[in-house]
């Protein structure tokens, strides 16, 4: 587990490997990843949009953007949490993934949270540092 808290947003990412959607031999990957996002602060926020940034373990980078996070732009209030569990392929056996989100504040003010980088891995594999 990987958590970074900017602002009062606390951002937990859990990367999982999902074997039964990988091929190895073939050079695809496949990974999980949970990330919980809580409201620690006294005002509503609404997670608009998500900046990835994922680099595998040749150093190619791919950068993802786009509005809200799995079709929803949620709102949380103070104490209120927000969870989901997207994926992503590699084509090498470990990677390294890492990021923010756009929130806006009640009231209108923008910024950024901090996702925590995390490392895919496979279970049971040596590690690479990416």
């Amino acid at each position: 587990m990987y958590r970074a808290t900017t602002r009062k947003i606390q951002v937990t990412a859990t990367p999982r490997y999902v074997a039964e959607r990988s091929e190895p031999d073939e050079g695809r990957h496949f990974w999980a990843y949970t990330i919980e996002v809580v409201n620690l602060g006294r005002v509503p926020v609404q997670l608009k949009a998500r900046h990835w940034t994922i680099t595998d373990a040749r150093g190619h980078v791919e950068e993802v953007h786009g509005a809200g996070v799995v079709g929803e732009e949620p709102v949380l209030p103070p104490g209120g949490r927000f969870e989901y569990t997207s994926g992503v392929p590699l084509t090498t056996s470990t990677g390294i993934m890492s990021g923010h989100y756009d929130m806006i504040a009640d009231g209108g003010e923008t910024f950024a949270v901090e996702i925590p980088a995390f490392s895919l891995d496979i279970p049971h594999m040596p590690r690479v540092l990416n």
